[in-house]
Protein backbone atom coordinates (compact mmCIF):
# COMPACT_ATOMS: atom_id res chain seq x y z
CA UNK A 1 0.00 0.00 0.00
CA UNK A 2 0.91 3.50 -0.73
CA UNK A 3 1.98 5.63 2.33
CA UNK A 4 1.66 9.16 2.68
CA UNK A 5 3.78 12.00 3.85
CA UNK A 6 2.79 14.17 6.97
CA UNK A 7 4.35 17.19 6.89
CA UNK A 8 4.32 20.90 8.97
CA UNK A 9 2.09 22.77 7.00
CA UNK A 10 2.74 26.69 6.21
CA UNK A 11 2.14 27.98 9.66
CA UNK A 12 1.61 31.91 8.29
CA UNK A 13 3.99 34.93 7.63
CA UNK A 14 7.48 35.35 9.39
CA UNK A 15 6.91 31.76 11.11
CA UNK A 16 9.30 28.99 9.90
CA UNK A 17 9.68 26.61 13.17
CA UNK A 18 7.68 24.97 15.30
CA UNK A 19 7.93 22.29 18.51
CA UNK A 20 5.82 19.26 18.13
CA UNK A 21 3.62 19.60 21.64
CA UNK A 22 1.87 16.57 21.45
CA UNK A 23 0.92 13.21 19.31
CA UNK A 24 -2.89 12.14 19.62
CA UNK A 25 -1.73 8.88 17.68
CA UNK A 26 0.50 6.20 18.32
CA UNK A 27 1.91 3.72 15.49
CA UNK A 28 0.00 1.48 14.41
CA UNK A 29 -3.43 3.75 15.18
CA UNK A 30 -6.58 4.19 12.82
CA UNK A 31 -6.69 7.81 10.94
CA UNK A 32 -9.64 9.32 9.01
CA UNK A 33 -8.67 11.39 6.81
CA UNK A 34 -8.71 14.92 7.93
CA UNK A 35 -8.19 14.12 11.54
CA UNK A 36 -5.36 15.79 13.63
CA UNK A 37 -2.55 13.36 14.13
CA UNK A 38 -0.16 16.19 16.20
CA UNK A 39 -0.12 19.33 17.77
CA UNK A 40 2.37 22.02 16.83
CA UNK A 41 3.36 25.05 18.97
CA UNK A 42 4.84 27.76 17.33
CA UNK A 43 5.84 31.34 18.90
CA UNK A 44 2.42 32.53 17.88
CA UNK A 45 -0.30 29.91 18.19
CA UNK A 46 -0.77 26.79 18.89
CA UNK A 47 -2.04 24.81 15.54
CA UNK A 48 -3.45 20.93 14.61
CA UNK A 49 -1.63 18.95 11.86
CA UNK A 50 -4.74 16.84 10.15
CA UNK A 51 -3.46 13.73 8.61
CA UNK A 52 -3.85 13.89 4.59
CA UNK A 53 -5.24 10.57 4.11
CA UNK A 54 -6.98 7.94 5.86
CA UNK A 55 -5.43 4.60 6.79
CA UNK A 56 -2.92 3.51 9.73
CA UNK A 57 -0.03 5.39 11.02
CA UNK A 58 2.77 3.52 9.63
CA UNK A 59 5.70 5.55 11.09
CA UNK A 60 6.57 8.75 13.57
CA UNK A 61 9.45 10.29 12.15
CA UNK A 62 9.60 13.56 14.86
CA UNK A 63 8.94 13.08 18.60
CA UNK A 64 6.95 15.04 20.99
CA UNK A 65 9.52 18.12 22.16
CA UNK A 66 11.26 18.45 18.72
CA UNK A 67 11.85 21.86 16.71
CA UNK A 68 10.44 20.99 13.11
CA UNK A 69 10.60 23.43 9.69
CA UNK A 70 7.96 23.98 7.55
CA UNK A 71 7.60 21.54 5.34
CA UNK A 72 9.07 18.96 7.53
CA UNK A 73 8.26 15.23 7.51
CA UNK A 74 6.47 14.22 10.67
CA UNK A 75 5.79 11.05 9.84
CA UNK A 76 3.73 8.47 7.42
CA UNK A 77 0.39 6.81 6.85
CA UNK A 78 -0.31 3.79 5.15
CA UNK A 79 -2.67 4.65 3.04
CA UNK A 80 -5.99 2.83 3.19
CA UNK A 81 -4.55 0.50 5.88
CA UNK A 82 -6.98 -0.57 8.94
CA UNK A 83 -5.88 -2.45 12.50
CA UNK A 84 -2.63 -2.80 11.81
CA UNK A 85 -0.35 -3.32 14.90
CA UNK A 86 2.17 -0.88 16.42
CA UNK A 87 5.03 -0.56 13.77
CA UNK A 88 8.99 -0.97 15.05
CA UNK A 89 9.87 0.91 12.35
CA UNK A 90 9.61 3.92 13.78
CA UNK A 91 12.46 6.26 13.42
CA UNK A 92 14.20 6.02 16.39
CA UNK A 93 11.67 4.01 18.00
CA UNK A 94 12.72 -0.51 18.50
CA UNK A 95 10.73 -2.95 19.24
CA UNK A 96 10.07 -3.69 22.91
CA UNK A 97 12.41 -6.51 24.34
CA UNK A 98 10.40 -9.20 26.40
CA UNK A 99 10.90 -8.82 30.16
CA UNK A 100 13.22 -11.90 30.38
CA UNK A 101 15.43 -10.90 27.43
CA UNK A 102 15.82 -7.51 28.46
CA UNK A 103 17.05 -8.86 32.17
CA UNK A 104 19.78 -11.20 30.69
CA UNK A 105 21.11 -8.68 27.38
CA UNK A 106 21.01 -5.38 29.56
CA UNK A 107 23.33 -4.65 32.44
CA UNK A 108 22.32 -2.98 35.76
CA UNK A 109 23.03 0.69 35.51
CA UNK A 110 26.11 1.84 37.29
CA UNK A 111 24.95 4.09 40.38
CA UNK A 112 25.30 7.42 40.51
CA UNK A 113 28.96 8.67 40.99
CA UNK A 114 30.51 5.31 40.39
CA UNK A 115 33.05 6.67 38.16
CA UNK A 116 34.55 8.22 41.54
CA UNK A 117 36.49 6.83 44.68
CA UNK A 118 34.59 5.80 47.92
CA UNK A 119 35.68 9.03 49.77
CA UNK A 120 34.75 11.14 47.24
CA UNK A 121 31.12 9.57 47.14
CA UNK A 122 30.70 9.61 50.88
CA UNK A 123 31.26 13.29 50.75
CA UNK A 124 29.18 14.05 47.64
CA UNK A 125 26.13 11.89 49.64
CA UNK A 126 26.81 13.92 53.06
CA UNK A 127 26.74 17.14 51.55
CA UNK A 128 24.14 15.94 49.03
CA UNK A 129 25.84 17.08 46.05
CA UNK A 130 25.41 15.52 42.44
CA UNK A 131 28.30 13.75 41.30
CA UNK A 132 27.16 13.44 37.90
CA UNK A 133 27.75 17.34 36.99
CA UNK A 134 31.54 17.21 39.08
CA UNK A 135 34.40 17.06 36.11
CA UNK A 136 36.78 14.29 37.21
CA UNK A 137 40.54 15.02 37.46
CA UNK A 138 41.59 11.53 38.42
CA UNK A 139 42.52 8.63 36.03
CA UNK A 140 39.85 7.69 33.36
CA UNK A 141 38.01 10.89 34.80
CA UNK A 142 37.29 9.92 38.19
CA UNK A 143 35.96 12.47 40.52
CA UNK A 144 38.82 12.77 43.24
CA UNK A 145 37.73 13.82 46.78
CA UNK A 146 39.45 17.39 45.84
CA UNK A 147 37.01 17.47 43.22
CA UNK A 148 33.97 17.09 44.90
CA UNK A 149 34.69 19.12 47.63
CA UNK A 150 35.64 22.13 45.03
CA UNK A 151 32.57 21.50 43.31
CA UNK A 152 31.34 21.82 47.05
CA UNK A 153 32.48 24.82 47.38
CA UNK A 154 31.32 26.06 44.23
CA UNK A 155 27.58 26.29 44.62
CA UNK A 156 27.30 28.21 41.31
CA UNK A 157 28.48 25.04 39.57
CA UNK A 158 25.54 23.44 40.02
CA UNK A 159 26.29 20.59 41.10
CA UNK A 160 23.83 19.98 44.58
CA UNK A 161 21.57 17.78 43.91
CA UNK A 162 18.02 19.93 44.27
CA UNK A 163 15.76 17.85 47.75
CA UNK A 164 12.72 15.89 45.96
CA UNK A 165 9.88 17.37 45.06
CA UNK A 166 10.93 20.96 45.94
CA UNK A 167 11.75 21.76 42.35
CA UNK A 168 10.74 21.17 38.54
CA UNK A 169 12.21 21.37 35.49
CA UNK A 170 9.97 21.72 32.54
CA UNK A 171 10.84 23.28 28.84
CA UNK A 172 10.10 26.89 28.09
CA UNK A 173 7.09 26.61 25.53
CA UNK A 174 7.47 28.05 22.03
CA UNK A 175 5.38 30.98 22.60
CA UNK A 176 6.94 31.97 26.13
CA UNK A 177 10.39 31.86 24.65
CA UNK A 178 9.33 34.50 22.08
CA UNK A 179 7.56 36.68 24.75
CA UNK A 180 10.34 36.89 26.86
CA UNK A 181 12.72 37.73 23.58
CA UNK A 182 9.80 40.24 22.16
CA UNK A 183 10.22 41.98 25.66
CA UNK A 184 13.79 42.45 25.85
CA UNK A 185 14.23 43.03 22.43
CA UNK A 186 11.73 46.01 22.84
CA UNK A 187 13.57 47.45 26.22
CA UNK A 188 16.70 46.85 24.32
CA UNK A 189 15.40 48.79 21.37
CA UNK A 190 12.95 51.40 22.13
CA UNK A 191 13.55 54.38 24.52
CA UNK A 192 10.67 53.37 27.04
CA UNK A 193 9.15 55.99 29.09
CA UNK A 194 5.80 55.81 31.02
CA UNK A 195 3.47 58.79 32.10
CA UNK A 196 0.26 58.14 34.91
CA UNK A 197 -2.70 59.59 34.78
CA UNK A 198 -5.94 58.43 36.99
CA UNK A 199 -10.09 58.14 35.74
CA UNK A 200 -12.93 58.81 37.76
CA UNK A 201 -14.86 55.52 36.89
CA UNK A 202 -17.94 56.74 38.45
CA UNK A 203 -20.09 57.40 35.08
CA UNK A 204 -19.03 54.40 33.11
CA UNK A 205 -20.11 52.45 35.83
CA UNK A 206 -23.13 53.69 36.17
CA UNK A 207 -23.87 53.59 32.93
CA UNK A 208 -22.63 49.95 33.06
CA UNK A 209 -25.12 49.12 36.34
CA UNK A 210 -27.86 50.70 34.25
CA UNK A 211 -27.75 48.76 30.97
CA UNK A 212 -25.97 45.62 31.69
CA UNK A 213 -28.59 43.70 31.78
CA UNK A 214 -30.29 44.80 28.65
CA UNK A 215 -27.07 44.90 26.84
CA UNK A 216 -26.45 40.94 27.97
CA UNK A 217 -29.80 40.29 26.53
CA UNK A 218 -29.67 42.02 23.39
CA UNK A 219 -25.68 40.98 22.19
CA UNK A 220 -24.89 37.91 24.54
CA UNK A 221 -22.21 38.76 26.24
CA UNK A 222 -21.33 41.04 29.31
CA UNK A 223 -20.47 44.73 29.41
CA UNK A 224 -17.23 45.67 30.58
CA UNK A 225 -14.60 48.45 30.84
CA UNK A 226 -12.57 47.32 27.04
CA UNK A 227 -14.95 48.61 24.91
CA UNK A 228 -14.72 51.96 26.53
CA UNK A 229 -11.27 52.29 26.40
CA UNK A 230 -10.43 50.98 22.97
CA UNK A 231 -13.08 53.36 21.29
CA UNK A 232 -11.53 56.26 23.60
CA UNK A 233 -8.05 54.88 22.54
CA UNK A 234 -9.05 55.56 18.54
CA UNK A 235 -10.59 58.83 19.26
CA UNK A 236 -6.83 59.95 20.82
CA UNK A 237 -5.22 58.02 18.03
CA UNK A 238 -7.00 59.84 15.52
CA UNK A 239 -5.79 63.59 17.40
CA UNK A 240 -2.26 62.22 18.07
CA UNK A 241 -1.00 59.76 14.70
CA UNK A 242 2.59 59.45 16.59
CA UNK A 243 1.03 57.21 18.67
CA UNK A 244 -0.55 55.02 15.93
CA UNK A 245 2.84 54.99 13.86
CA UNK A 246 6.04 53.13 14.48
CA UNK A 247 9.80 53.18 13.34
CA UNK A 248 11.22 51.50 10.31
CA UNK A 249 14.73 52.14 9.71
CA UNK A 250 14.66 55.69 9.20
CA UNK A 251 11.52 56.61 8.46
CA UNK A 252 8.18 56.76 10.42
CA UNK A 253 4.99 54.94 9.41
CA UNK A 254 1.85 56.56 10.35
CA UNK A 255 -0.80 53.89 10.08
CA UNK A 256 -3.93 55.29 8.68
CA UNK A 257 -5.97 51.97 10.41
CA UNK A 258 -6.76 51.48 13.52
CA UNK A 259 -6.08 47.63 14.37
CA UNK A 260 -6.44 47.38 18.47
CA UNK A 261 -4.06 44.64 20.77
CA UNK A 262 -6.08 43.73 23.10
CA UNK A 263 -3.20 41.80 26.01
CA UNK A 264 -5.39 38.65 27.61
CA UNK A 265 -4.16 35.90 29.24
CA UNK A 266 -4.06 32.56 27.01
CA UNK A 267 -3.56 28.98 27.46
CA UNK A 268 0.06 28.96 27.32
CA UNK A 269 0.64 32.48 28.49
CA UNK A 270 -0.04 36.73 27.00
CA UNK A 271 -1.20 36.66 23.84
CA UNK A 272 -2.07 39.84 21.93
CA UNK A 273 -5.11 39.73 19.94
CA UNK A 274 -6.22 42.16 17.12
CA UNK A 275 -9.40 43.90 17.43
CA UNK A 276 -9.55 45.07 13.64
CA UNK A 277 -10.75 48.23 11.84
CA UNK A 278 -11.72 49.56 15.66
CA UNK A 279 -12.66 52.90 14.77
CA UNK A 280 -15.68 51.41 12.45
CA UNK A 281 -17.06 49.26 15.57
CA UNK A 282 -19.15 50.30 18.25
CA UNK A 283 -19.00 49.83 22.04
CA UNK A 284 -21.20 46.72 21.51
CA UNK A 285 -19.47 45.09 18.60
CA UNK A 286 -15.72 45.93 20.54
CA UNK A 287 -17.01 44.10 23.35
CA UNK A 288 -18.09 41.21 21.41
CA UNK A 289 -15.08 40.71 19.71
CA UNK A 290 -12.92 41.26 22.65
CA UNK A 291 -15.21 38.48 24.12
CA UNK A 292 -14.95 36.12 21.14
CA UNK A 293 -10.90 36.61 20.95
CA UNK A 294 -10.65 35.87 24.54
CA UNK A 295 -12.26 32.87 24.30
CA UNK A 296 -10.05 31.84 21.84
CA UNK A 297 -7.10 32.47 23.61
CA UNK A 298 -8.40 30.75 26.81
CA UNK A 299 -8.94 27.30 24.25
CA UNK A 300 -5.87 27.94 22.42
CA UNK A 301 -7.50 28.18 19.39
CA UNK A 302 -6.21 31.90 18.25
CA UNK A 303 -5.10 31.89 14.16
CA UNK A 304 -2.03 33.71 13.02
CA UNK A 305 -4.56 36.40 11.25
CA UNK A 306 -5.72 37.21 15.01
CA UNK A 307 -2.39 38.13 16.16
CA UNK A 308 -0.82 40.05 13.21
CA UNK A 309 -0.84 43.96 12.63
CA UNK A 310 -1.70 45.93 15.51
CA UNK A 311 -1.37 49.40 15.24
CA UNK A 312 -1.93 50.53 19.44
CA UNK A 313 -2.56 47.74 22.34
CA UNK A 314 -4.77 48.12 25.43
CA UNK A 315 -4.22 45.73 28.42
CA UNK A 316 -6.26 44.96 31.74
CA UNK A 317 -3.86 44.02 34.53
CA UNK A 318 -6.86 45.23 36.68
CA UNK A 319 -8.37 41.87 36.08
CA UNK A 320 -5.97 40.39 37.86
CA UNK A 321 -5.69 42.99 40.76
CA UNK A 322 -2.84 44.72 39.58
CA UNK A 323 -2.99 48.94 41.02
CA UNK A 324 -0.31 49.92 39.23
CA UNK A 325 2.21 49.18 36.14
CA UNK A 326 4.35 50.16 33.50
CA UNK A 327 3.23 47.63 30.35
CA UNK A 328 5.94 47.46 27.90
CA UNK A 329 5.48 47.88 24.37
CA UNK A 330 4.42 45.22 21.80
CA UNK A 331 7.15 45.97 19.24
CA UNK A 332 6.59 47.33 16.45
CA UNK A 333 4.12 49.11 17.79
CA UNK A 334 5.48 52.44 19.54
CA UNK A 335 3.03 52.30 22.89
CA UNK A 336 0.50 50.50 25.19
CA UNK A 337 -2.24 51.95 27.57
CA UNK A 338 -2.28 50.09 30.73
CA UNK A 339 -5.69 49.91 32.71
CA UNK A 340 -5.72 48.50 36.50
CA UNK A 341 -7.54 47.66 39.33
CA UNK A 342 -10.76 50.00 39.92
CA UNK A 343 -10.25 51.11 43.78
CA UNK A 344 -12.37 53.45 45.58
CA UNK A 345 -10.28 56.52 46.97
CA UNK A 346 -11.12 59.84 48.90
CA UNK A 347 -10.58 62.31 45.79
CA UNK A 348 -11.04 66.24 45.91
CA UNK A 349 -14.32 67.30 43.80
CA UNK A 350 -15.18 71.25 43.95
CA UNK A 351 -13.30 71.60 47.11
CA UNK A 352 -14.66 69.08 48.65
CA UNK A 353 -13.27 65.30 49.98
CA UNK A 354 -15.42 62.95 48.02
CA UNK A 355 -14.91 59.17 48.07
CA UNK A 356 -14.87 57.93 43.73
CA UNK A 357 -14.21 54.73 42.07
CA UNK A 358 -11.02 55.52 40.40
CA UNK A 359 -8.80 53.70 38.22
CA UNK A 360 -4.63 54.42 37.66
CA UNK A 361 -4.02 54.64 33.68
CA UNK A 362 -0.31 54.12 32.39
CA UNK A 363 0.84 54.92 28.94
CA UNK A 364 4.06 53.68 28.31
CA UNK A 365 5.80 55.15 24.83
CA UNK A 366 8.60 54.47 22.73
CA UNK A 367 10.64 58.55 23.60
CA UNK A 368 12.68 57.98 19.91
CA UNK A 369 8.87 58.86 18.07
CA UNK A 370 6.75 60.33 20.53
CA UNK A 371 7.36 63.62 22.99
CA UNK A 372 6.38 63.97 26.32
CA UNK A 373 3.72 66.41 25.13
CA UNK A 374 2.07 64.07 22.99
CA UNK A 375 2.33 60.94 25.25
CA UNK A 376 0.51 63.22 28.18
CA UNK A 377 -2.21 64.66 26.08
CA UNK A 378 -2.76 61.32 24.78
CA UNK A 379 -3.15 60.26 28.14
CA UNK A 380 -5.59 63.31 29.37
CA UNK A 381 -7.63 62.62 26.17
CA UNK A 382 -8.95 59.02 27.45
CA UNK A 383 -9.09 59.89 30.61
CA UNK A 384 -11.61 62.47 29.69
CA UNK A 385 -13.63 60.24 26.97
CA UNK A 386 -14.10 57.35 29.86
CA UNK A 387 -15.08 60.09 32.82
CA UNK A 388 -17.46 60.99 30.43
CA UNK A 389 -18.43 58.32 27.68
CA UNK A 390 -21.33 60.47 25.92
CA UNK A 391 -18.17 61.87 24.34
CA UNK A 392 -17.97 58.57 22.67
CA UNK A 393 -21.11 59.01 21.40
CA UNK A 394 -20.96 62.18 20.09
CA UNK A 395 -17.33 61.86 18.68
CA UNK A 396 -16.43 64.92 20.74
Amino acid sequence: MALKDIVVPVMGESVSEATISKWFKKVGDAIKADEPVAELETDKVTLEVNAPAGGVLKEILAKEGSTVEVGALLGRIEEGASGAAASSQVSGVKAPVPEKQAETRTPNPEPSGSNSGPAARKIAEENNANLAGVQGSGKDGRATKGDVLNAIASPATGNRQPATGREERVRMSKLRQTIAKRLKDSQNTAAILTTFNEIDMSNVMALRNEYKDAFEKKHGHRLGFMGFFVKAAVAALKEIPEVNASIEGDEIVYKKFYDIGVAVGGAQGLVVPVVRNADELSIAEIEAEVSRLAAKAKDGTLGMSDMTGGTFTVSNGGVYGSLLSTPIINPPQSAILGMHKTEERPVAVKGQVVIRPMMYVAMSYDHRIIDGRESVTFLVKIKEAVEDPRRLLLGV
